[in-house]
């Protein structure tokens, strides 16, 4: 049977893929406001399209590290003590970018509608591509040493592998909110945002072919689940390929479940190769963080279990709800409230 400590692991592994599906088409749509939008009232629309979700999607960054910190506190402890540069960052940008979502429409003013226009942009770019560094650094190694304190330079974070990953999810995250957009919108902007969905494909597929080669050659992923990690790229091709078809044949929704599948897909092999480490040590494996030397106790991880059994149906039909309600298209001569 599976133990507690391996339950965990994938629970904090599914809620980070479900924070990049959802998240990242936000994260899309919110580049898209300077990237696609022609005029104001495109971008109130782009806005618009994702008002209702947005807030609600990074709750599930924020649930997943609430997860590691109370099951794996050793592994929250290296990570955040680790990478505390990157992840205020990111926080920043994210404060940002929900101020943004909330003042830009409080003035009549270009200037002021610039100003936070700017701040979605940069709010949408930087933390996909930060959490993608990250993401990458913890396949690739990092100086931790036996107790479990991380001494990372510059470029042990920042190197070519970890700046492809990034550049790949802001990619991938942008083609994703791009089809999100041809289900919310309609028009016009629905077919520009299609287009240029299957304009980016082939860009995205060539960074994601480097990024899967240079994961082969530089990481120990595929020596420790070789079968899966290539049933899991098999996959990811098809899914890839296949949202390519559906764009040409207008099935959005297919198109975009493919997307979304790819973004899950990249998440799911990064958990299925770190495990059962969580954090890899460049200066000696016996010094990995594994889901046993970084995790809470057997009471602790028993009294969690009961409880996010208990509140996780509610949450997770609550989120369900709201989809359901507000799948309506955006149209221009609606209200725009932002």
């Amino acid at each position: 049977m599976m133990s507690l400590n391996e339950l965990w692991f994938v629970l904090i592994a599914v809620l980070f893929i479900g924070f990049f599906f959802l998240e990242g088409f936000d994260f899309g749509v919110g580049m898209e406001t300077q990237i696609l939008a022609k005029n104001d009232t495109e971008r109130r629309i782009l806005i618009n399209s994702i008002g209702p979700f947005w807030d609600g999607n990074e709750v599930w960054l924020i649930t997943a590290a609430g997860a590691m910190f109370a099951a794996f506190p050793e592994w929250y402890a290296t990570l955040f003590s680790g990478f505390y540069i990157p992840f205020v960052f990111a926080l920043l940008a994210l404060i940002a970018r929900g101020v943004a979502f909330e003042f830009r429409g409080k003035r009549d003013s270009v200037a002021w509608k610039k100003t936070w226009d700017v701040c979605i942009f940069f709010g949408s770019f930087l933390p996909p591509f930060l959490l993608a560094v990250v993401f990458a650094s913890f396949i690739k190694g990092l100086p931790i040493d036996g107790d479990m304190q991380m001494y990372a330079s510059f470029t042990d974070i920042v190197n070519v592998y970890t700046v492809v990953a990034g550049v790949t999810v802001v990619l991938l995250c942008l083609v994703h909110g791009l089809m999100f957009t041809t289900l919310r919108t309609v028009g016009d902007l629905q077919a520009r945002a299609r287009k240029m969905a299957q304009r980016l494909l082939l860009p995205l597929g060539a960074l994601l072919l480097a990024f899967v080669v240079m994961t082969y050659y530089m990481t120990d992923i595929f020596e420790q689940r070789g079968l899966v990690l290539m049933i899991i790229v098999a996959l990811g091709i098809i899914a890839f390929i296949l949202s390519g078809y559906f764009m040409t044949k207008k099935k959005d929704g297919y198109a975009f479940g493919m997307t979304g599948a790819v973004i899950a897909l990249s998440v799911t092999s990064i958990f299925v190769g770190l495990f059962p480490r969580v954090m890899i040590s460049s200066i000696d494996q016996a010094f990995n963080l594994t889901i046993t030397n970084a995790a809470s106790g057997h009471y602790s991880l028993k009294v969690m279990t009961i409880v996010a059994l208990t509140i996780l149906p509610f949450v997770l039909g609550y989120q369900i709800w709201s989809y359901f309600v507000f799948h309506k298209r955006v149209h221009e001569k609606e209200h725009l409230e932002y």
